[in-house]
Parts: structure tokens; C-alpha cells; sequence
């Protein structure tokens, strides 16, 4: 079986705390930990959104220590990881790409901390993807996905919830919940 999904870290257009759209700026634990998330899933590609060409280089710099300079060597699993991980300009690029690759467009699915009225409930897309239906799921940076990416989904994921009113995880920190809970072996 294969399985069919991407992961798509979005950088802009993102908000901020103020509710204003911004591009945030790309982080290098983000960038090491969802690899490794999702090379441990079976993600087959994770894609790094973001349009500044800095940030873009920034990230190609980091990529080519892992992936075939001094990091490659020391740590061959992280270089695994990375392996991943690819850097693209736009939301819509993005898009292309997963059509092209999978021969028909994906589901689109995004995550975020509030509760939206199109949850797709966990289970359901766990069939979906156990199905070999192609599936992108878009993970927010700062303040979540603005409304420009939001109104071009398929649905949304519902929302991880823990104990009480505080709800504010890295984004690090959801995507290895979120692709435990679709991707996971099951006992």
C-alpha cells in the first residue's frame, strides 16, 4: 500500500495575534521535527511554503548541510528526515505539484486550533488515506491559516483538544499529534 499524503507548512498568508496577514518567519525546529514526524508516518513529501526568497534560501542552506554536507555523515537518520522535504513558493504551486504527482487533485484538508463548521472526523480520513486517495494537509504557522487559504479547502481536521481553556501548541507539536492519529499502526 501506499500512502498517498503531503504535508504543506504554510508561511503565508498566515495571521498574526492582531488578525492582520503576515508572512512568518521560518523556523528551524519546525523544519527538523515535522521531517522526522512525518518520515516516521510515511508522508511522502513535506513541503515548506513560503514566498521571501530569503527565508527560501535560508532553509536551502540548512537542507544542503543535512542532506549532502558535514550533516549528512554525522547524522544519517536526520538526513533520512530531511530528505522530505521540499521549498515552495505559494499555496497554489503547491497545489500543482500534488496534482501533477498524484495525476488528480487532492484532498485538501487544513488544521487549526479553533473548531470549524467541515470537520472531517479523524476516522473518516483515515479511510480516505487507507483508500490511496491522495490527501495535502495544511498545518499553519503564527496565528493559523488565513481565510485566502482556508475558503480553497476541501474541510478542516478537528481541532486537538486537551484539558481545559488553554489551546496554543507549536505547530510542531500538532502535526506529530495529527499525523499519529491518521497515520499510526492500530493495536
Amino acid at each position: 500500500m501506499r500512502i498517498r499524503v503531503d504535508v504543506g507548512l504554510i508561511h503565508y498568508p498566515v495571521y498574526n495575534k492582531n488578525k492582520e496577514i503576515i508572512t512568518s518567519a521560518v523556523t528551524n525546529l519546525d523544519l527538523h521535527d515535522i521531517a522526522r514526524a512525518a518520515k516516521t508516518f510515511g508522508v511522502d513529501t513535506f513541503y515548506i511554503v513560503t514566498p521571501l526568497k530569503d527565508q527560501q534560501q535560508l532553509f536551502q542552506e540548512i537542507l544542503d548541510h543535512w542532506l549532502s554536507g558535514p550533516g549528512a555523515r554525522y547524522n544519517e537518520k536526520r538526513k533520512n528526515a530531511l530528505e522530505k522535504v521540499r521549498i515552495c513558493e505559494s499555496f497554489s504551486t503547491l497545489s500543482d505539484i500534488c496534482k501533477a504527482k498524484w495525476g488528480v487533485a487532492p484532498l485538501i484538508l487544513a488544521t487549526g486550533a479553533g473548531p470549524k463548521e467541515s470537520s472531517w472526523p479523524y476516522e473518516k480520513v483515515r479511510e480516505i488515506i487507507w483508500a490511496e486517495k491522495p490527501l495535502l494537509l495544511l498545518f499553519g504557522t503564527a496565528w493559523g491559516l488565513a481565510e485566502e487559504i482556508t475558503q480553497m479547502v476541501d474541510g478542516f481536521l478537528p481541532p486537538i483538544k486537551g484539558i481545559g481553556e488553554y489551546n496554543h501548541l507549536s505547530v510542531r507539536s500538532a502535526a506529530a499529534i495529527i499525523l499519529d492519529r491518521l497515520l499510526a499502526e492500530r493495536q
